[in-house]
């Protein structure tokens, strides 16, 4: 049997007893620890907990969610950086039916209040390291919830490592809490979508164990395993697939609050890891850090992520001698996913002919300005040919109402009807927008073209034009803001700019903390363009078009582009040279 067979084989056999089993990821840690006992499963600079050790720290958070009287189906925030604790303390609360909802750590003010209004939760935990960050949002939030802390804090919260410390290890009973059923909501992690501010996407319980033990089956994870794990736990892959799936197969799993490209490679050789987890950017920065000697001196056997682009791949892999890449596209809400199990570069992976029928998906035309998917005479959308560029769709019920594929959307039911188109290919039938424009080559490869709508990557993240123009308009002197991506020669994602009409008597420098203060700095535009006036579309909307189409390149207007020199922490002005060293990508890294 060929490599890429096997795994999607491994894959289907691991998931398939899923539902008949009926036990969530709590109950299947617990098994685990079982098995593996002192075994190391989470590792950081601070602490490491085995198999056991895990299974019972996250039995006193749920025994901790008790004692607070939470219910089943009830939601505590969750707003802490990167740790083993993080895991145990969201296994913990699922155990008894408790929804965590991951806030973005990188959040601030509204935007965070934003986030915890809309899953109307009964509590917040919070470490010492965050607790500046939930402080501004409370001007924002009509009710003070409870808030518990982890760590030391300077804001008189209260202190759950003493909370829990006192509490018991033993198994769950059944008279305690049963286990929720599978379909039930497990967590909610936040998304941009396509549109307006962050989404919080409901995720379910058997989601959980499919996302784990499926992608457990494609990297054939096994107990001499240690995946290293730099990515935000905030997010579905580095909170759920990357830290969950190495230890479905027994391995470990290395946590590290953030990524360093000077300590990567001798971290990584260090811990001895076997795996790790990128986004496409990640790579990128590796590549263009000094090289050094960890960088051949680590024992990798495979890495797995996504965005790594066509012109990155083939080098990264040489020049890092990584064995093998595993490349996927899998977004948090989506009905479906796709593997490039074969190391196709470039390609976000296809799906084998065997599986078509459990995994609909399609690629339907797309109109720009229209904003939707084309209609042919009849009212159904148009498959696109091959590599034709169109929106990536997945099927949720076919025409006679069959269930093919899960979209179990957000807290918000309008955003989740906003992500399901009707009648597509026949009446009745009901398939997932992915937002994100593809094409697929005749041999069935997908690959990544574009987001669709007014959001954007960058540096690994989605970012809603609307919400950084929301905070621009507030700033004083800004008359009017529009907010789009630019491509970086050399970078991966587009590069936020906004284009403003100011008034008389505006700060550029006022202008830089408030955004420095307001904005994560993956939202905070790198380039800012003054200009006269912004034009109108037939439909009396800012036209960002023709202002995308021109990017930064000073000579190509006569208004004044200015560049964020995070070093300088201010905006300067755009000149020719500093242009050409941008495009020559000798500021990687400095933005």
């Amino acid at each position: 049997m060929n490599p890429s067979l096997k795994a999607w084989t491994r894959a289907l056999e691991l998931t398939q007893p899923l539902e008949r089993r009926g036990l969530t990821l709590a109950q299947v840690i617990d098994e685990l620890a079982e098995r593996y006992g002192a075994a190391p499963a989470l590792l950081s600079r601070q602490e490491t907990l085995s198999y056991r050790r895990l299974a019972e720290t996250a039995r006193r958070y749920a025994r901790w969610g008790l004692s607070q009287g939470f219910a089943a189906n009830e939601t505590v925030c969750v707003l802490m950086p990167n740790g083993p604790h993080y895991f145990a303390l969201w296994l913990g609360l699922s155990r008894i039916g408790v929804t965590a909802a991951l806030l973005n750590t990188h959040l601030l003010g509204e935007r965070l209040a934003h986030c915890i209004r809309a899953v109307s939760p009964r509590a917040i935990v919070v470490s010492s390291a965050s607790s500046e960050a939930l402080q501004s949002a409370r001007p924002h939030m009509a009710a003070e919830l409870p808030t518990w802390t982890l760590g030391e804090d300077s804001h008189g919260l209260r202190g759950l490592d003493r909370a829990v410390s006192r509490l018991s290890t033993d198994l769950i009973t059944d008279a305690e809490r049963p286990p929720p059923p599978l379909e039930s909501r497990a967590l909610y992690i936040y998304t941009s979508g396509t549109t307006g501010l962050p989404k919080a996407a409901a995720v379910s319980h058997l989601r959980v164990l499919q996302w784990s033990h499926w992608f457990a089956g494609m990297i054939d994870a096994q107990p001499a395993d240690r995946l290293y794990n730099c990515l935000p736990m905030y997010h579905s892959i580095g909170g759920v697939v990357a830290t969950a799936a190495p230890l479905i197969g027994g391995g470990s799993v290395v946590v590290r609050e953030r990524f360093s490209a000077s300590e990567f490679w001798k971290d990584l050789v260090a811990e001895r890891c076997t795996l790790f987890q990128y986004i496409g950017e990640l790579c990128r920065y590796l590549l263009a850090s000094p090289p050094q000697p960890a960088e051949r001196e680590h024992q990798l056997r495979l890495c797995c992520g996504n965005g790594l682009r066509p012109d990155v791949w083939t080098r990264f892999q040489e020049r890092f001698g990584i064995p093998r890449i595993l490349e996927y596209y899998a977004s948090t809400e989506g009905s479906f996913s796709l593997y490039n199990c074969e190391g196709q570069p470039g390609a976000i992976g296809r799906i084998p002919a065997f599986l078509s029928h459990r995994l609909p998906v399609a690629l339907v035309r797309f109109d720009v300005e229209a904003g939707a998917p084309a209609r042919n005479a009849e009212g159904h959308c148009i498959a696109c040919e091959p590599n034709e560029p169109g929106e990536a769709i997945g099927q949720i019920r076919d025409a006679s109402g069959q269930l093919r594929g899960r979209f179990e959307g957000y807290a918000d039911p309008d955003a989740s009807q906003k992500k399901l188109l009707h009648d597509v290919f026949a009446p009745g039938d009901i398939w997932y927008r992915t937002g994100d424009l593809m094409r697929r080559d005749a041999q069935g490869f997908f690959y990544f073209v574009d987001r669709i709508g007014d959001t954007f990557r960058w540096k690994g993240e989605n970012v809603s034009a609307g919400e950084v123009a929301e905070v621009i308009l507030a700033c004083p002197g800004v008359e009017q803001a529009v907010v789009y991506g630019v491509a970086i020669p050399g970078t991966d994602g587009k590069a936020g700019m906004a284009a403003i009409v100011v008034s008389e008597g505006f700060d550029l420098e006022a202008f830089h903390c408030r955004l420095a203060a307001e904005l994560p700095e993956y939202a905070r535009p790198v380039f800012v363009r003054i200009v006269p006036a912004i034009a109108l579309t037939g439909t009396f909307k800012l036209n960002t078009q023709d202002l995308a189409r021109q990017g930064f390149d000073p000579s190509a207007t006569s208004d004044e582009i200015f560049f964020d020199a995070r070093r300088e922490q201010a905006y300067v002005r755009l000149d020719a040279p500093l242009f050409q060293r941008i495009c020559r990508g000798a500021m990687i890294g400095r933005f």
